[in-house]
């Protein structure tokens, strides 16, 4: 869901180019952007005024690192219910002039749950922060507040299959517990 018309879902590409960088082929898409430092960084910071979104999920997996291997690790709310997290958008245009939003996802420090495995973890919103989020007229220091760990106590954590390294691998299975 993109701020510029907040009652709708959108497709968009997976990959944030800022709106000055259309067209420029040395401009390299990113994925995540540090919540330390998305309104200031001049990568992001025009999106992060203006142009938020909702990243719909039901979990997000992490990897542990355990001697040489890396352990997959899946995150949802307790609950199972979906979830939003916080995003930045652009639009950019492909070679042959058509729109093309991408975005990126906002990170922040892990909470307790997801520090035993990962450092980092996506914003996941609180559904009352969403509207705001959304709001090109939120105050920046309160869009800024709204970028915070999620309760670790809402959240479930448990070890998945490690076929999830696989992007082809889209089964049920991905999301059960080993």
């Amino acid at each position: 869901m993109l701020s510029d018309n907040p009652h709708e879902i959108a497709c968009a590409s997976w990959g944030f180019v800022p709106a000055w960088a259309d067209q420029r082929p040395d401009v390299k898409s990113v994925i995540n952007a540090r919540a330390e430092s998305v309104a200031t960084k001049p990568f992001f910071r025009d999106a992060f005024k203006s142009k938020r979104c909702l990243v719909l999920a039901d979990g997000f997996y992490e990897w542990q690192k355990t001697g040489g291997r890396k352990l997959p690790y899946r995150i949802a709310l307790q609950t199972e219910e979906p979830f939003a997290f916080a995003g930045i958008w652009s639009t950019v245009h492909d070679k042959d002039g058509r729109a093309r939003p991408t975005f990126a996802i906002i990170t922040t420090e892990a909470n307790e749950l997801v520090q035993k495995i990962h450092p980092r973890m996506p914003v996941i919103l609180r559904e009352e922060d969403e509207a705001d989020w959304l709001n090109p007229q939120l105050p920046l220091a309160d869009a800024q507040a709204i970028l915070a760990p999620y309760p670790a106590e809402l959240l479930t954590m448990y070890e998945v299959s490690a076929k999830v390294n696989s992007p082809a691998f889209n089964e049920p299975e991905a999301i059960r517990a080993v």
